[in-house]
């Protein structure tokens, strides 16, 4: 199943009554709906125009247009996608051999990353990447394997200059976050949407004035809806054995495509300041291995 259809199934019994009347339809055949325009798609669900375009606004696409065209691509790669048994993604299962382990490992990090690029709005990530370049500085919320995360992104941004903190403490974002001002950037992770500590911080940054920007598992959640920026990872990761293996890779993913962003667009002020801290690095490190010999 698309990421998109994944998270219509998943969020369906949150919705209205007329907006799951919606949602079973689409869910019923995608590919007759990325077809229709949408009067004929609401006179055949017996509702309203303005209700279609809410209802994609509530799963972050700028209206019908915008929808039909994302899902019409994901059906379009399901399609054309060998059907080996690989396609989705595997548990745990006792008793494995290891040869087994590292194919299934292999195959759902790489629908990981694929679902989570299907995913991508490239003007929002443009947005995202020319506001990280321009803060003066930026907070990182995550807790638990977020913080993971929010931890990578740190390491990198301070290579290249970016006053940056991450913090992992819920205590310490709050008063973080309420430090913040308009120029400043809050960066909150979290793959559920849901983490109270990491709403709590990004609430809070928003109203000190700084810009929010959120990382969630693709569909409606309380972060993504507080965010002026939302970003989606793939959704489709099940099961409570995994520990978040491939959510966690799907999320390095946009990471490692925003920091890469980043150096590229201002690559005369990013690439000096990321060389001088690799050969500082590289000095130190030698520095202490050869006094320990």
């Amino acid at each position: 199943m698309s990421p998109i259809l994944h998270a219509l199934e998943k969020e369906k019994s949150k919705l209205s009554q007329l907006e799951r009347k919606l949602a079973e339809r689409i869910l019923a055949s995608p590919g007759d709906v990325v077809h229709m325009g949408i009067t004929e798609l609401a006179e055949q669900c017996s509702i309203s125009p303005a209700t279609i375009t809410r209802f994609c606004k509530v799963f972050h696409f700028k209206g019908f247009p915008d929808f039909k065209v994302k899902l019409a691509a994901e059906l379009a790669h399901s399609d054309a996608a060998p059907q080996d048994g690989n396609s989705s993604y595997q548990d745990i299962v006792a008793g494995n051999p290891l040869s087994v382990i590292v194919e299934a490992m292999q195959a759902n990090h790489l629908a990981s990353i694929r679902d989570t690029t299907s995913l991508l709005n490239i003007e929002r990530l443009q947005a995202v990447i020319g506001l990280l370049c321009s803060a003066r500085r930026v907070d990182l919320y995550g807790m638990a394997t977020s913080s993971i995360v929010a931890q990578d992104f740190y390491q990198k941004l301070v290579r290249i200059g970016v006053n940056c903190t991450a913090f992992a403490d819920s205590h310490m974002q709050i008063t973080s976050a309420s430090s913040l001002a308009a120029g400043d950037v809050a960066f909150a992770i979290s793959y559920s949407g849901e983490t109270p500590e990491t709403i709590d911080a990004l609430t809070c940054a928003g109203a000190s004035g700084a810009s929010t920007i959120s990382l969630t598992s693709y569909g409606s959640s309380t972060l993504a809806t507080l965010a002026e920026f939302p970003l989606f990872s793939s959704s489709l990761e099940q099961g409570m054995r995994r520990g978040d293996m491939a959510s966690r890779i799907a999320q390095l993913h946009i990471i490692d495509i925003l920091f890469t962003g980043m150096v590229s667009s201002k690559f005369g002020d990013f690439i000096p300041k990321l060389e001088h801290s690799y050969l500082n690095v590289q000095q130190y490190r030698h520095k202490r291995g050869g006094s320990m010999q």
